[in-house]
């Protein structure tokens, strides 16, 4: 544990002396240019023998319709194959995607198929969530993970009932994405009034004239200024490499699961003195065997003979003058031996007794 608090603490000192000056392409995004979320249903054939089973009814019926297209008409219930599983097909489709550009698909079992090892994605079509087909998915199944064995002695590793397809979403039709024109809203990806001013500030200065304005703490609306006249895509490439340095919210992250604490180099902490002890309870119960003399009368039999032990170490004592930063307490805690998780006792204490000048998240 001391050897993780001392990382972290180094790494607060590395982040202390350098700038937090970010590009603006870090820092914002365009209002309207985003990724589009599509989803569709389709067929993985040729699988050896772990495809759905007959409770899967939607998987036979969904064939059937693919082989009556064919020219073949079977029904649904005289058809058992065991090598075809019904999934559902998901991809991402970026901002301003073209027809003829490729997606990664990914594809996850709907029914009680076990494996969609070496399995082939019949053509299915990636809709949007306004019903509309942007895009069409087929190809090999790439898993991560498989099933060796039979029975009682099979090993599974990772999930053997989802895959992906490298390249296997065509693009159809063009991505709704709004095209910057003479007015360009940037949305922070971390709301901030103060980093939000500092964005238009910078804008104005890089450029002739007031251009920018911030709107409020998530968004800044910007206007093309007259040299950049309908060419909105040259005027964002020249705003995207601006140096900003964002305003962060003072923040202690803590898991208790694992005992990590995270706390930025703007943290401070009000004068206060931690006074740190550690009490332990030990309870001992063993077990004496009872004997009567030989020849004698009574029985053998098990006593239990129970101690109580306790233990109090003195206590240790850290006082943080005024102006006192997260290093400082970080230091003055391991002076007097504290463990990880004594000091997510410790912060949240402070954060009780409102010297902590930040806030505390615990995940």
């Amino acid at each position: 544990m001391r050897g993780s608090i001392l990382s972290i603490l180094l790494l607060l000192e590395i982040s202390s002396s350098v700038s937090h000056a970010a590009r603006l392409k870090d820092l914002v995004s365009i209002e309207g240019v985003r990724d589009n979320q599509l989803i569709g249903y389709g067929l993985v054939v040729g699988l050896n023998g772990t495809g759905d089973r007959r409770q899967t009814v939607f998987s036979a019926q969904s064939l059937t319709n693919i082989l009556q297209q064919m020219g073949i008409s079977v029904p649904p219930t005289a058809i058992q194959v065991n090598n075809t599983a019904a999934v559902m097909v998901t991809a991402t489709l970026p901002a301003f995607a073209q027809p003829g550009s490729h997606l990664d698909v990914t594809v996850a079992t709907v029914g009680d198929a076990k494996n969609l090892q070496g399995g082939q994605l019949l053509l299915a079509s990636l809709k949007g969530v306004d019903g509309q087909v942007y895009a069409l998915a087929q190809g090999a199944v790439v898993t991560a993970g498989f099933i060796a064995g039979r029975g009682g002695t099979s090993q599974t590793v990772n999930h053997p009932t989802a895959g992906r397809i490298p390249n296997g979403g065509n693009v159809e039709r063009a991505a709704p994405t709004i095209t910057p024109t003479e007015r360009i809203r940037l949305q922070l990806r971390q709301a901030d009034f103060t980093t939000a001013t500092r964005i238009a500030s910078a804008l104005n200065k890089k450029f002739t004239g007031v251009v920018a304005k911030a709107e409020n703490s998530g968004v800044v609306a910007v206007t093309l200024p007259p040299a950049f006249a309908s060419r909105a895509a040259e005027f964002v490439a020249e705003m995207e490499p601006i140096q900003v340095e964002a305003d962060r919210t003072a923040k202690v992250i803590v898991n208790e699961r694992t005992g990590t604490i995270v706390m930025g180099k703007d943290v401070r902490v009000a004068p206060v003195a931690i006074m740190h002890g550690t009490l332990s309870v030990e309870i001992q119960t063993n077990l004496a065997v009872s004997q009567p003399a030989p020849f004698g009368a009574g029985s053998t039999t098990v006593v239990p003979e129970v101690g109580v032990g306790v233990k109090q170490e003195k206590v240790r004592e850290v006082v943080l003058k005024n102006g006192a930063t997260v290093d400082d307490l970080v230091r003055g805690l391991m002076s007097i031996g504290t463990t990880a998780r004594d000091i997510i006792a410790i912060l949240q204490s402070l954060q009780s007794a409102g010297a902590l000048e930040a806030e505390l998240q615990v995940i």
